[in-house]
């Protein structure tokens, strides 16, 4: 199972306020940041999750090359469309509006945006209408 997992972005302050407004739909939020001078990587980061566990961090340390792709599951599909308007007012890119994907499964419910540095953030629910 994995713990956490980070990217790299170009425009950490930027950055940081797209996921706090984008994710906050999904019950994600910022939850802890390090300095440069803690981090491992000597850039800060910043970590976003929920129930207090941070499993999702960007860092200041410049772009991830090539973009990487993120989802995250979200409650319902009322939560996933809400993602989608909330990644948007904060200026990602239409990468996938909100839909079923039966592709995958016939419950598969996502949208898909892209952020500043072009990964492709991606809300999820499995559960039936």
């Amino acid at each position: 199972m994995i713990d956490h997992f980070g990217c790299g972005v170009g425009d950490y302050e930027a950055a940081k306020r797209f996921y706090t407004a984008a994710l906050a739909p999904l019950g994600y939020m910022l939850i802890m940041e390090a300095t440069a001078a803690e981090a491992e990587s000597g850039a800060a980061a910043a970590g976003f999750g929920r129930d207090g566990k941070p499993d999702f961090w960007i860092g200041a340390e410049g772009q991830t090359a090539p973009p990487l792709h993120v989802a995250i599951t979200a409650d319902d599909r009322n939560a996933v469309d809400a993602f989608y308007a909330a990644a948007m007012a904060a200026g990602a890119t239409d990468n996938g509006a909100p839909g079923l994907r039966p592709h995958y499964h016939p419950n598969y419910y996502a949208a898909f945006v892209r952020d500043a540095d072009g990964h492709n953030i991606e809300a999820v629910c499995h559960a039936p209408a």
